[in-house]
C-alpha cells in the first residue's frame, strides 16, 4: 500500500535481514515491562491499606494506562523493519533494449474472417503497438512471405515504422524460420553498436502470424521455425508468438475457396523452443490487448527500490503517538 507522506508501504524482499536480530531487544523491552509492572503491583498490594488507597488515590482508567508502552514498542518494530532494508518493486521504462516485430504478410492473410481483414487488422495493432511501446526502446520491423525482408532496422523513429507497416502487402509462401533469423541478425547487428552497458542490451522478437511455415515444409530443417527458435533460445532472445485468425478463414485462389485456419500449434512451439510466450487473437479487439500487455512486459522493467522511508516516517509517527499518549493517560512520558 501507499499512504500519503509516508511513502510506498510494500514489500518486496528485504536488504538487510539481520536487523531483525533486533527483534529479540524489542521481546526484552517488553518482556522487562511486564515484569516491572508485575512486581510494582505486588509490593503495592503487600504494604499497602487498600480501602484508604482506594478513598484518597487518583482513580485512572487502568484499560489505557498500558497503551504508550505498547505503542513504543510498535514504533521500535517499525524502526527494526526499515533498518533491515525493504524493497517494493518499482517498474521503470526500458530505454536500452531492442524489439523486432516479426509479421506474417502471406497470402492467407487476405482472409476476412477478422474483418476488414486479417492484414488490415494487423496493420492497425501494430501500429497502435509501435507508438504505445516506450520511446526509449529500438523497434524494428521485418516482414516475411517466401522470403524475410528487414523493412526498418530497430531504432527509436515511430514515424518510420508507421510508414513501413502501411505499406505491406500480401506475398506467396510462409518462411517463419527465415523471419527468426534475419530478427536475430538485426538485433546481433545493432546490439554491436547500442553503447550504454557491458552487455548486449535486451531483446526481444514478437512474431505475428496465421498459418503454418511452407518453406521449408519441416519446421526441424536447419532453416525451419523450431530449428530457428532454439537459436533464438541459445542467443538469449525470447520469442512472442501470436496466432492470428480463426478456423474458418480462406481465401480466394485462381477462382476457387482455400481454407486458412490460423495455426496455434506451431506459434506455441516456437515460443516454447525460445523461451518465450504465446498469445492467441481471434479479433481486432483481442490482437490490441495483446499488443498491450507485450507493451506492459517489454516496455519496462522490475527493478527493487528502497521503502524504508515510509516505515521510518510511520515509526516516528507512532513516538510521537507514544508521547501523546502518556501525557494524556499515565499524565506522564511512557516507561
Amino acid at each position: 500500500m501507499t499512504l500519503p507522506l509516508l511513502g510506498p508501504m510494500t514489500l518486496s524482499g528485504f536488504e538487510h535481514k539481520w536487523y531483525f536480530l533486533f527483534l529479540l531487544v524489542i521481546l526484552g523491552v517488553a518482556g522487562l515491562y511486564i515484569i516491572v509492572r508485575l512486581a510494582r503491583r505486588k509490593r503495592v498490594l503487600r504494604f499497602a491499606n487498600m480501602e484508604l488507597l482506594e478513598s484518597v488515590a487518583p482513580k485512572r482508567p487502568t484499560r489505557w494506562r498500558h497503551l504508550p508502552a505498547i505503542l513504543l514498542v510498535a514504533a521500535l518494530l517499525l524502526f527494526t523493519i526499515a533498518m533491515a532494508g525493504p524493497t517494493h518493486a518499482v517498474r521503470i521504462p526500458r530505454n536500452r533494449a531492442v524489439v523486432m516485430l516479426v509479421i506474417d504478410v502471406s497470402q492467407s492473410m487476405r482472409a476476412t474472417d477478422v474483418p476488414p481483414s486479417r492484414m488490415a487488422a494487423a496493420q492497425d495493432a501494430a501500429k497502435q503497438f509501435s507508438d504505445e511501446l516506450t520511446p526509449g526502446i529500438n523497434l524494428g520491423l521485418i516482414a516475411y512471405g517466401g522470403t524475410a525482408s528487414v523493412l526498418v532496422s530497430p531504432s527509436t523513429n515511430r514515424a518510420a515504422m508507421k510508414a513501413a507497416i502501411d505499406k505491406l502487402q500480401p506475398e506467396d509462401r510462409t518462411a517463419t524460420g527465415e523471419g527468426i533469423f534475419t530478427a536475430l541478425q538485426a538485433i546481433a547487428t545493432v546490439g554491436a553498436v547500442i553503447g550504454g552497458g557491458d552487455t548486449p542490451p535486451p531483446a526481444r522478437i514478437v512474431l505475428f502470424s496465421d498459418g503454418k511455415e511452407t518453406v521449408p515444409s519441416n519446421p526441424e530443417d536447419p532453416k525451419g521455425a523450431y530449428t530457428a527458435a532454439r537459436t533464438a533460445k541459445d542467443q538469449g532472445v525470447p520469442i512472442s508468438t501470436i496466432a492470428f485468425g480463426t478456423p474458418y478463414g480462406y481465401v480466394e485462389i485462381n477462382s476457387q475457396r482455400q481454407p486458412v485456419p490460423v495455426d496455434n500449434e506451431t506459434m506455441r512451439k516456437v515460443a516454447e523452443l525460445s523461451g518465450g510466450t504465446a498469445y492467441d487473437a481471434s479479433t481486432l479487439a483481442e490482437l490490441r490487448d495483446v499488443y498491450a500487455t507485450l507493451q506492459q512486459q517489454i516496455g519496462y522493467e522490475t527493478i527493487k527500490g528502497d521503502a524504508s522511508a515510509g516505515w521510518l516516517r510511520l515509526g516516528a509517527l507512532t513516538i510521537a503517538l507514544a508521547v501523546l499518549a502518556g501525557l494524556v493517560v499515565n499524565r506522564r512520558l511512557p516507561r
